[in-house]
């Protein structure tokens, strides 16, 4: 923190009395300078330099160039030697689970206590990365995002805005339930959160029961998953009318529906059936990727996860199935988001944390660059594109007067070295500094 030098005052209130009284009114409301010796515009793909940012109310009140008039007893954060961005947003992250998981029975082993404990540490952790806002895109123990999310809103543990699913709505034993556990071990209900469903009609009661839970929106799981044992991400789980079905009960409660889909089959089911967006994406093929593009459907597509888990998985002894299944699908989701990309698809930032480390989820703008992006476009994924698959876009994913003071300061140009995103040097969210510490 730095404060205006004594040699300034005189000007600084002489400047003060000469304003109009709005204008002073103004600067008596704020809480925050920030001096940044570089913004990022991620809407003109500009960076402008020697910029304060004025923030009151845990907003954006102006942005001058140069110096912007103050009263003497405003908070300065200096920031004269970064690079600033808006606050980074993961579309695709598990925070309240553990993870991962090299035996399926992990979670049946914890306690809620202990998750919860889990889940604000992986929150922390996720913040501090310059993540201010995720999607978190289901668990395995039925609403503990709903509880983080609360807990987080409500100041009483430090973590990113939080979008919640609360749980999977999956056929019985898909890609959604827990599976591949010993004979003996029971399932039971706090793991299936009640969000079984076979058929139109149970689908659309389980969207129902999963919003009287004070969920965001709804996480279906279309096709087969990698990590989940005995089904195969190629595979459809859901015919369109129970997909549509759980979009429109979605739609009924003003939100929407995020399709876990690999499979090419599932996937263009899910479109059709108006899903918001696609999670993975893994085998998509040409028709599904002119129906995404026809349908505005967003691609999240966690296109570093396969290395993770090939790595550490083969080292840590993970299933030969999760192994084998993540080789089917890594290389080939790759190839489908390059050509995402060049067709001009929705994409948002989205990386699966949670089945790698929560706080490194900066690392996979280098592998969106390399597989067809710009570094701009990798950012704005991760900004403005994600705050508008949220329809967030009037308060979030930019610096501008008028949004959410969420800001990230990193010691580089994003644009010139897109990795430089993993060495935050600064975080604001909702107009406070976090430590990082």
């Amino acid at each position: 923190m730095m404060r205006t030098p004594w040699f300034g005052l005189f000007a600084l209130s002489v400047a003060l009395s000469a304003i109009p009284a709005a204008a002073a009114d103004e600067a008596g409301s704020v809480e925050l300078v920030i001096r940044a010796g570089r913004v990022v515009d991620v809407e003109s793909g500009k960076v402008l330099h020697d910029q304060q940012i004025i923030i009151g109310n845990g907003r954006i009140h102006r942005i001058c160039a140069g110096l912007c008039v103050l009263t003497t007893d405003t908070p300065i954060l200096d920031w004269s030697h970064y690079t600033v961005v808006p606050g980074l947003m993961d579309m695709h992250t598990h925070i309240a689970d553990e993870g991962p998981y090299a035996d399926p029975a992990t979670p049946l082993r914890s306690t809620a206590t202990r998750d919860a404990f889990i889940g604000a540490r992986n929150a922390a952790a996720t913040l501090r990365a310059g993540f201010t806002t995720v999607r978190d895109v289901g668990v395995y123990r039925s609403f503990a995002d709903v509880a983080l999310r609360d807990a987080i809103n409500a100041g009483l543990v430090p973590g990113p805005r939080m979008f919640v699913a609360g749980a999977y709505i999956t056929i019985p034993q898909g890609g959604g339930e827990i599976t591949g556990v010993p004979d003996d071990m029971v399932v039971g209900e706090e793991f299936r959160g009640g969000v079984v469903a076979d058929d139109p009609a149970q689908v659309r009661a389980r969207v129902d029961a999963l919003f009287a839970h004070k969920v965001d929106f709804i996480k279906l799981i279309a096709t087969g998953a990698v990590l989940a044992a005995g089904t195969e991400p190629g595979e459809p789980e859901y015919g369109e009318a129970s997909i549509r079905a759980a979009v429109e009960a979605a739609a009924r409660h003003g939100s929407f529906v995020a399709a876990h889909a690999h499979g090419a089959e599932g996937i263009k089911r899910a479109v059709r059936a108006g899903v918001r967006t696609i999670e993975h994406g893994s085998l998509i093929d040409d028709e599904g990727l002119s129906l995404m593009k026809q349908h505005g459907t967003w691609l999240v597509a966690d296109i570093y996860n396969g290395d993770y888990i090939d790595t550490v998985g083969r080292a840590d002894g993970w299933p030969a199935e999760v192994l084998r299944k993540n080789l089917e699908t890594t290389d080939a989701q790759r190839r489908g988001f390059r050509k995402a990309v060049a067709a001009g698809v929705n994409i948002a930032y989205g990386t699966d944390s949670g089945v790698y480390p929560h706080g490194d989820n900066a690392r996979q703008f280098a592998y969106m660059v390399r597989f067809g992006m710009t570094p701009l476009q990798a950012l704005q994924s991760a900004t403005l594109g994600a705050a508008k698959l949220l329809g967030r876009e009037a308060d979030l994913g930019s610096i501008a007067v008028g949004k959410v003071a969420d800001l990230v300061a990193v010691d580089c140009d994003p644009l010139a070295d897109v990795e430089c995103l993993r060495r935050v040097r600064g975080v604001v969210k909702d107009g406070k500094k976090v430590p990082l510490d």
